[in-house]
């Protein structure tokens, strides 16, 4: 029986109610507010969900992940981590309080031969985490920034992403 065709996913992680922390929710709501997908791309908000994103991963190649990122580096800067940087241990294993739970679910989907063979992180370094909806003044820009980078990313892979009118 052949493998159903996999989807482009673009996961957004994190808790919107933590100031910075939500950031991956915020560019997946960015995303969707401001571009129309085809029908291969999901974009999910992925919360802190932990292994409740194990399905989404297994149907998805590759696989898009937008977080914060926990680095001795500038508040506010972008920090790309790719497949290899990934299998090399060269992502930070305490990027956020949930992103250890995400590198650990695409081991469990290897481990049911159903992981995407290739996983791209795209991250900022958080500078308030602190209980609010909002995102502080350094990172909320990243939002738009990041967005753009994806949507040339899908273009340059060959797939056909349309702004929204508004």
């Amino acid at each position: 029986m052949k493998k159903p065709e996999k989807k482009i996913g673009i996961l957004g992680v994190g808790n919107l109610i933590v100031g910075d922390e939500g950031f991956g929710v915020h560019a997946i709501n960015y995303l969707q507010e401001n571009y129309i997908f085809p029908d291969n791309v999901i974009l999910r908000d992925g919360g802190t969900a932990g292994i409740y994103m194990s399905p989404f991963l297994e149907e998805c190649d590759p696989v898009f992940v937008i977080d914060v990122v926990d680095l001795d580096a500038e508040p506010g800067s972008m920090h790309y981590y790719s497949n290899e940087d990934v299998k090399a241990g060269k992502i930070s294993t305490r990027m956020s309080p949930h992103q250890l739970g995400l590198l650990e679910v695409l081991e469990i989907c290897k481990l049911r031969d159903a992981a995407p063979d290739k996983v791209e992180f795209y991250c900022v370094v958080p500078k308030v985490l602190e209980t609010t909806t909002e995102l502080s003044s350094v990172v909320a820009p990243r939002v738009k920034e990041i967005a753009e980078i994806l949507i040339k990313r899908l273009q340059d892979d060959g797939v056909t992403v349309k702004k929204r009118d508004r």
